[in-house]
């Protein structure tokens, strides 16, 4: 026999839990614990192979300076007004940016995919702004570490620092933005490794190539020339040689809305099939 004094069965301390209710969010609107601590996995994630993420895209920058500058430029004039080292370094620092960032977001993806563990990023309470936020914190804390050591060199190579530092700094956080984005996307696409190789070598390589890296698009005939403006990595790299070196081919606030559009656009994309789950299952 139960105990005279229990309660009885209908009392609100004892009601059923209404399993159909979703439970709060205990942390506050934004998860700030969350969303750092998938920013700092993505840190840790290329740190762990810092030979292969930071020191190879230095090693690479390095050869295109002197494949370009030692080989093939030694005989050549100035471009734009500004010695050929001079020009083409805030090219290949930024191409060096946009590649990293790319690489960065696009390889954490697709390997999760793979791996099958991309369930331990989507299980947990985090929006898909959050997600967004932390995949998006990792590419740019990777670009903007082998954007200070090139600048640095570049530096020490030419004489003196950025013409306009702040404007390159911004360029630059534009830039491994864009991309990380598009790195994303990337990986939401892809399926297996194949995939992104192809998107790698087919989509980001030659816009990072045919949009004034190495030469200024003045130089080129119509309709490449009309054709090089419509490529919003042209804006990125001529807004960060107008940063380092103070000059460029197109005007600096249009190269600023572009770039910024730019970055809304694709990321806002990458919001939207983060939060309907698009092709993200493994």
């Amino acid at each position: 026999m139960p105990p005279t004094d229990a309660p009885p069965i209908s009392s609100p301390d004892h009601a059923a839990p209404d399993y159909g209710q979703m439970p709060l969010r205990r942390f506050g609107r934004i998860n700030w614990l969350g969303t750092a601590t998938l920013a700092e996995r993505e840190i840790r994630r290329f740190m762990s192979v810092w030979q292969q993420t930071v020191l190879a895209p230095l090693i690479t920058a390095g050869l295109f300076v002197v494949v370009f500058v030692v080989a093939l430029g030694s005989g050549r004039g100035e471009v734009m007004g500004l010695p050929f080292v001079e020009f083409i370094g805030p090219g290949i620092l930024m191409m060096t940016v946009i590649q990293t960032g790319f690489a960065n977001s696009s390889s954490s993806l697709i390997s999760a995919k793979m791996q099958g563990n991309i369930i331990d990023t989507l299980m947990p309470p985090l929006s898909a702004a959050e997600i967004l936020a932390g995949y998006l914190t990792g590419s740019l804390v990777r670009s903007l570490m082998v954007a200070a050591v090139i600048s640095a060199g570049l530096a020490l190579v030419v004489g003196h620092g950025p013409a306009h530092p702040l404007l390159a700094l911004l360029y630059i956080v534009l830039g491994a933005l864009l991309l990380g984005g598009l790195g994303i996307l990337g990986g939401i696409i892809a399926q297996k490794f194949d995939h992104m190789a192809t998107l790698t070598n087919f989509v980001v390589t030659p816009l990072s190539f045919l949009s004034g890296t190495f030469y200024s698009v003045q130089a080129l005939p119509e309709p490449f020339r009309t054709l090089s403006h419509w490529n919003p990595i042209f804006y990125l790299i001529d807004g960060a040689r107008y940063g380092f070196a103070g000059v460029g081919d197109a005007p600096v606030l249009r190269g600023l809305a572009v770039s910024v559009v730019s970055v809304a656009a694709v990321n806002g994309l990458c919001w939207w099939w983060l939060r309907t789950g698009y092709r993200m299952k493994p």
